[in-house]
């Protein structure tokens, strides 16, 4: 019999109930794993794999400091030209791959090829020169560019007499008269095409008629001139004038 204060293992002190008790040959009681490391059997092959492992006369601390590590470095191992990894050429093994296109690529290699940023298959945007580059560095290098794309400041026309300069257009096929777009009259695709009012426009030329704003189905306001204006041209051109209009004395004006 035990007082309940006693009723701990011998090394570790470790509190006990009748499972984890174990009675040692020293007429004392132990938890498990001290009972096993005292008493259980010794060497290569027992307990729970390599980590339970005991020598006798050597202490956990010296054994773990004489256990082998190992971090195999699979980069360099150079696998046959053109199916190990894209940026660094080794081989790629399951546990660590990464898909992108059809290529195999390590965990570490893939980030993106301008600013390194770690990349996921929701990320990764893969560029005409086998590359891959986050969503941000990819619109740089391959994105369209000009008029009306990206962050460029949106051209505001302050006069109705003033018109900001409209961007030269590439001459393509004219179209058949009334089918073409309004603006410049060529052949409209649909892989280009901007619809307003029953007319199909091109969406470089899907801009406001005054201020060359680009415009989007929610900025559209369609004019009895048949052109197309941003919401402040059209009030300019056709909206009401005079005192209460408009957003305040600003913008009154004198028809």
């Amino acid at each position: 019999m035990w007082h309940r204060k006693c009723f701990k293992c011998r090394d570790c002190t470790k509190t006990l109930d009748s499972i984890l008790a174990c009675d040692g040959p020293d007429k004392d009681v132990y938890c498990k794993t001290c009972y096993g490391k005292k008493w259980g059997p010794h060497g290569y092959g027992f307990a729970c794999g390599s980590g339970f492992l005991q020598t006798d006369g050597l202490n956990e601390q010296q054994i773990s400091q004489l256990r082998p590590f190992a971090n195999p470095d699979t980069t360099s191992i150079k696998a046959p030209l053109g199916q190990g990894c894209p940026r660094c050429g080794g081989m790629v093994y399951a546990a660590e791959q990464q898909l992108a296109k059809g290529t195999m690529w390590h965990k570490k290699c893939f980030n993106c090829s301008q600013c390194h940023r770690p990349l996921d298959s929701v990320l990764a945007c893969d560029g005409p020169d086998k590359e891959i580059y986050c969503k941000a560095c990819y619109g740089k290098n391959f994105g369209p560019k000009g008029f009306g794309y990206g962050h460029s400041p949106t051209l505001f026309c302050s006069s109705e007499n003033t018109t900001a300069p409209r961007p030269q257009q590439n001459i393509g096929p004219l179209a058949p008269e009334g089918q073409g777009c309004p603006r410049c009259g060529q052949m409209v695709y649909a892989a280009e095409q901007m619809i307003s009012k029953n007319k199909t426009w091109h969406r470089r030329c899907f801009t406001c008629g005054d201020c060359n704003r680009s415009l989007d189905s929610t900025t559209l306001n369609d004019s009895p001139d048949g052109n197309i204006y941003c919401k402040s041209c059209y009030g300019r051109r056709y909206g009401p004038k005079g005192v209460g209009y408009g957003m305040g004395a600003g913008v009154l004006s004198m028809a």
